[in-house]
């Protein structure tokens, strides 16, 4: 290859096409539990975080609300990776060692929030969410009419790998993927770079920034008993009556069911099989869908 502008353009040219398109070959799961939140600035409020009150029957005049706001704040931060191409690496016509390297930066970069959030998952039973509570945690306060505390549980205890029950037919989810620029594919390939004329290396990379976070705990159950009938029974019906501000019942469905590699089996068996180990109906066949993420244990 003759090292010169044009050629140099072209090349990029090529990388910024396989980049593109390896994107749309990963799939990923994780926009059924995380919502996404564009944003403007270095970091986000979430003053908003607590569940708005039900309806109630108007009698009289109207009752306000007084909607109790937290101070929860999520800051961005910046990702990137960078590959360098050796000038005589093309001047030799090796160029094409770059494209499957490239096309694998990609993946890694669609697969980046998917890692980010199921870690944010895995790091709830020890980091504090917006009520400065862990996230998963037995002791939720909420507030009775009568201005009392109530202390409400999104944990099922236990102390085996984790799996977890969500409700994901809401517009706000349990998760956050808030993005304040979308992977940029960029290059520094000019014989005036320093890089470039010192050490005769072109540099390309993609750079975002973004970060996650908690949203309603609500939402999310997390259980480290053994995955079975039993456990999973125990999970649905403290999620589903679970309750919030003035003793409401919040009305939740948990339709997904999230584990990892070691719990995959008995989540299969639980939501798939026709009958249970001890020959028994499945009653729970069908009641949940499947996540299995390999960022989980």
């Amino acid at each position: 290859m003759i090292i010169n502008r044009s050629t140099l353009s072209a090349f990029f040219t090529g990388l910024q096409t396989v980049f593109n398109s390896a994107l749309h070959k990963v799939e990923t799961y994780y926009d059924q539990y995380s919502m996404r939140v564009p944003s403007s600035t270095a970091a986000e409020q979430y003053a908003w975080m607590g569940l708005i009150p039900g309806l109630r029957e108007w009698i009289g005049d109207r009752v306000l609300a007084n909607i109790r706001t937290y101070d929860f704040t999520i800051k961005n931060k910046p990702w990137e990776r960078t590959l360098t191409v050796h000038r005589d690496h093309l001047a030799d016509d090796q160029a094409g060692i770059y494209a499957p390297l490239t096309e694998a930066l990609a993946l890694e970069v669609k697969r980046h929030p998917q890692e980010l959030i199921d870690a944010l998952l895995l790091a709830g039973f020890s980091n504090i969410c917006y009520d400065g509570q862990t996230f998963f945690n037995a002791n939720h306060p909420t507030i009775n009419e009568d201005g009392s505390v109530a202390l409400v549980s999104n944990f099922g205890g236990g102390s085996g790998n984790p799996w977890f029950l969500i409700d994901d037919t809401r517009g706000i989810k349990p998760f956050i993927l808030q993005v304040r620029q979308e992977p940029n594919f960029t290059a520094m390939q000019d014989d005036t770079d320093e890089r470039v004329f010192m050490a005769k290396e072109f540099r390309y990379g993609v750079d975002w920034r973004g970060n996650v976070g908690y949203g309603l705990w609500q939402l999310c159950y997390g259980s480290k008993q053994t995955l079975d009938a039993t456990g999973y029974q125990a999970a649905r019906a403290a999620m589903m009556t679970m309750t919030g501000d003035n003793g409401r019942k919040l009305g939740l469905m948990p339709r997904l069911l999230i584990c990892g590699p070691s719990n995959e089996a008995a989540a299969k068996n639980l939501l798939n099989a026709d009958f249970l180990a001890n020959g028994a109906t499945n009653i729970y066949k069908g009641t949940a869908k499947l996540v299995v993420s390999p960022y989980l244990p």
